[in-house]
C-alpha cells in the first residue's frame, strides 16, 4: 500500500459545552473564580494576628493594625510580582512552572509540592472558617462543624465536575455580595463613634510573653494567612479569555486593591474599638455586629460571609487540577490527571481535591486554628520559589529596566522566606510539622513516578524510529478497516500495526496532536518510519483526546466497513504500577462500546520485567 502524506485538517471538530474561547473566563469571572480564596481570607487572617498578640496581653492586640500595614505593603509586592509571573508564564503553573524553567528540577519538585499542599489546605482552611462564621450567628451548629464543613466539599466538588466556567458564574453574585458585606462593615465602623453592639462572652487569654519582637513576627506569620490565593490567578492564566495575559494582569490588580482595603480597614476598626478574641465567635462577627448591630443585618452578612468563605475553596478547584495536569505531562504524576473532558474539566483533579479536602477536616474536627499552621508554611515555600525563580529571570534575559524588577521581586522572596522560617520554627509543635514532612513525600512520589516512566519510554524506545511492522502474506480484505489509536511513535506503535495488518483490512493508525505544529512533527516522524499504512492526525485544539477519537471512528464506521478498533495497552510488570497506564485507552473503549458497533480490542504490550 503506497503511502500517502495525509494534511493536517484544516477544519475542526465542533466545538460542545464549555470549549471555545467563550467559555473562558473573563477578567470579573476571573475574580469570582479564583480570587473568593484571598478576598475572604479576611475572616481569619486579621484574627490570627489578634490571637498571636493577645498572649501579651490586651494592649498588644493594638500591634494588630502596623502588622496588617505591613502585610499589605507585602501584598503589593506579590501582586506586582505574580503580574509578571503571568507575562512570563502564560501557560499556568504559577511557582512550578517558574521552578521549573528557571531554577532547575530540583526546585520545581518542591514548588510542586507546596503548591499541592496550599491547594488542599485553602479547601479545609476556607470550609472550616465559613463553619466557624455559622456558628457564631447560629449557635446550634456549633456541634456540627465537620459535617458542615463536608456538605461545602461535596456541594463544591459537584459544581466543579460540570465545568469551571460554569461555576464561575454561579460565583459571581455570591463574591460581590462577599465585597459589598465587608465595605459596608469597614465604611459603617469607621462612621460610628462606637460599636453598636457587643458579642459573645470575654474569653480569658492568659499573658504568657511580652511584646518582643519574635510575637511580632509570628503575628506578622500568621496574618500573612491572609495573602493565600494570590497565585491563583497565576496558576489559572490558562482559563481566561484572549488576550488572557492582560485579563489575568488586570484581574491581579483588583484583587489586590480589594484584599488590600478590606484588611487595613478591618485591622484600623480592630484598633480603635480594641477588639479582642472572644469565646465561641470570630473577630469579623464581632465587627459586624458593630457596624450592623445583632439585628437581621447581622445574620444576613453572616451568612454572605460564610457562603463566601466556603465557596473561596472554588479557586483550589479551579487551579489544584491544572497544576495536577502539569505535574501528570511532565510525568510526574500518573497521566490520568492530565485527562479533560469536554467541558472542559480536569475531573480526576478535581474529585482528587475533594477527597483530600474531606479527609483533613476530618482529621483536626473541623478546626480552623489548627489547619492555619500548616496552610501558611506551604503557601510561603511557593511564593519564596516563585520570586527567586523570577529573579533569575530577568538576570538571565536582562530586559530593560530588569534591575527594579529583580529588587522588586528580591524583596519579596526575603520577606517571604522570613515570614515561612518563622512560622516552621514557631508553630512546629502546633502542627507546622506536618507540612515539613509530607512536602518531602510529595517530592519523593514525583521522583519515582518520574523515574518509572522514564524506564517504561526507554524500553518503548521513545524517540527512536521502531523497527519495520511485520506484514502477513495474506491478501488484505477490503471490506474491512482497522483503526489503531496512538498517542506517538514508539515499540508500542510498531506491535499495533503489526498486529492490524495480521487482522487483515486496510490498516488506519489515528493521533489527536493540539496544534498543527504537533501533527506535522508527527507526519514527518511517520514518513521516515514508512510502514506502508496511513496516517490520520485529527486537530483537536485543547486535552479532549477520548471525543475527538469516538467522533473520527463514527465517521469509519458510517462507510459501511467491518470496523475493528485496536487499542494498544501497556501491561506493567507489577500490580502496584496499574494506575500510571492506560487511563485513555480503556476510557476509549467504554466510549466505543457505549456509543458505536465497532469491534473493540485491546492489544497488550508486557513490560519486561
Amino acid at each position: 500500500m503506497a503511502v500517502g502524506r495525509t494534511p493536517v485538517r484544516g477544519q475542526r471538530l465542533p466545538l460542545r459545552h464549555g470549549e471555545g474561547d467563550k467559555r473562558h473566563l473573563t477578567s470579573l469571572q476571573g475574580l469570582s473564580a479564583l480570587s473568593l480564596d484571598a478576598l475572604s481570607s479576611v475572616a481569619y487572617g486579621p484574627e490570627q494576628v489578634a490571637i498571636v498578640l493577645a498572649a501579651a496581653g490586651a494592649a498588644a492586640v493594638g500591634a494588630t493594625l502596623p502588622i496588617t500595614i505591613a502585610i499589605a505593603l507585602l501584598l503589593i509586592v506579590l501582586v506586582l510580582s505574580y503580574r509578571q509571573v503571568i507575562a512570563a508564564r502564560p501557560e499556568g503553573g504559577g511557582s512550578y512552572g517558574v521552578a521549573k524553567q528557571e531554577l532547575g528540577r530540583r526546585a520545581s519538585l518542591v514548588a510542586g509540592a507546596a503548591l499541592i499542599v496550599d491547594y488542599v489546605l485553602t479547601v479545609a482552611v476556607s470550609l472550616a472558617a465559613a463553619a466557624a462564621s455559622l456558628a457564631s450567628a447560629f449557635p446550634v451548629l456549633r456541634p456540627y462543624l465537620v459535617e458542615t464543613c463536608l456538605v461545602g466539599v461535596l456541594l463544591l466538588t459537584v459544581v466543579n465536575l460540570y465545568g469551571i466556567s460554569d461555576s464561575a458564574r454561579v460565583l459571581m453574585l455570591p463574591t460581590a455580595l462577599f465585597i459589598v458585606a465587608i465595605l459596608g462593615v469597614v465604611v459603617l465602623g469607621l462612621a460610628r463613634s462606637e460599636p453598636a453592639a457587643s458579642l459573645g462572652a470575654p474569653e480569658r487569654v492568659p499573658v504568657t510573653e511580652a511584646l518582643t519582637v519574635l510575637l511580632v513576627l509570628r503575628a506578622f506569620s500568621s496574618g500573612c494567612s491572609s495573602l493565600t490565593g494570590v497565585e491563583a490567578i497565576a496558576n489559572g492564566t490558562p482559563m481566561f479569555r484572549e488576550p488572557r495575559v492582560k485579563r489575568a494582569q488586570r484581574t491581579e490588580v483588583m484583587l489586590g486593591v480589594l484584599l488590600g482595603t478590606m484588611l487595613v480597614g478591618l485591622a484600623v476598626l480592630i484598633h480603635r474599638d480594641e477588639v479582642l478574641p472572644r469565646e465561641g465567635v470570630t473577630i469579623l462577627a464581632q465587627l459586624v455586629a458593630g457596624s450592623y448591630g445583632t439585628g437581621w443585618a447581622f445574620y444576613a452578612t453572616n451568612i454572605v460571609v460564610a457562603v463566601g468563605l466556603g465557596l473561596a475553596a472554588n479557586t483550589s478547584f479551579g487551579g489544584l487540577p491544572v497544576l495536577l495536569s502539569l505535574l501528570a505531562r511532565d510525568k510526574r504524576l500518573p497521566s490520568l490527571f492530565a485527562l479533560r473532558t469536554e467541558r472542559p474539566v480536569y475531573r480526576y483533579g478535581v474529585a482528587a481535591v475533594g477527597l483530600l479536602a474531606a479527609l483533613l477536616l476530618i482529621a483536626v474536627d473541623g478546626d480552623t486554628h489548627r489547619l492555619i499552621p500548616l496552610f501558611a508554611v506551604g503557601v510561603f515555600i511557593g511564593f519564596t520559589i516563585s520570586q527567586v525563580g523570577m529573579v533569575r529571570h530577568w538576570h538571565r534575559l536582562r530586559p530593560p529596566n530588569w534591575a527594579g524588577k529583580a529588587l522588586l521581586n528580591g524583596t519579596g522572596a526575603v520577606l517571604t522566606c522570613v515570614a515561612a522560617l518563622v512560622l516552621l520554627f514557631s508553630k512546629f509543635t502546633e502542627g507546622a510539622w506536618i507540612v515539613a514532612v509530607v512536602i518531602p513525600l510529595f517530592v519523593l512520589l514525583f521522583v519515582r513516578i518520574e523515574r518509572y516512566y522514564t524506564e517504561v519510554a526507554d524500553e518503548l524506545g521513545v524517540g527512536r524510529l521502531p523497527a519495520r511492522p511485520d506484514r502477513p502474506a495474506a491478501a488484505s480484505d477490503p471490506g474491512k478497516k482497522v483503526v489503531i489509536p496512538v498517542g506517538g511513535l514508539n515499540a508500542l506503535t510498531e506491535r499495533a500495526v503489526s498486529s492490524g495488518l495480521a487482522l487483515g483490512g486496510e490498516v488506519v493508525v489515528v493521533s489527536v496532536c493540539s496544534t498543527p505544529e504537533e501533527c506535522a512533527a508527527l507526519h514527518d516522524a511517520w514518513d521516515r518510519w514508512n510502514p506502508g499504512v496511513r496516517l490520520e492526525a485529527v486537530h483537536h485544539p485543547g486535552d479532549a483526546l477520548i471525543r475527538p477519537l469516538l467522533d473520527h471512528i463514527r465517521q469509519v464506521e458510517k462507510t459501511g466497513y467491518w470496523t475493528i478498533v485496536l487499542i494498544p495497552v501497556v501491561v506493567p510488570r507489577r500490580f502496584r504500577y496499574q494506575f500510571l497506564h492506560n487511563q485513555r485507552g480503556l476510557f476509549l473503549a467504554e466510549a466505543l462500546k457505549a456509543h458505536t458497533n465497532v469491534i473493540v480490542c485491546l492489544l497488550p504490550f508486557h513490560l519486561e520485567p
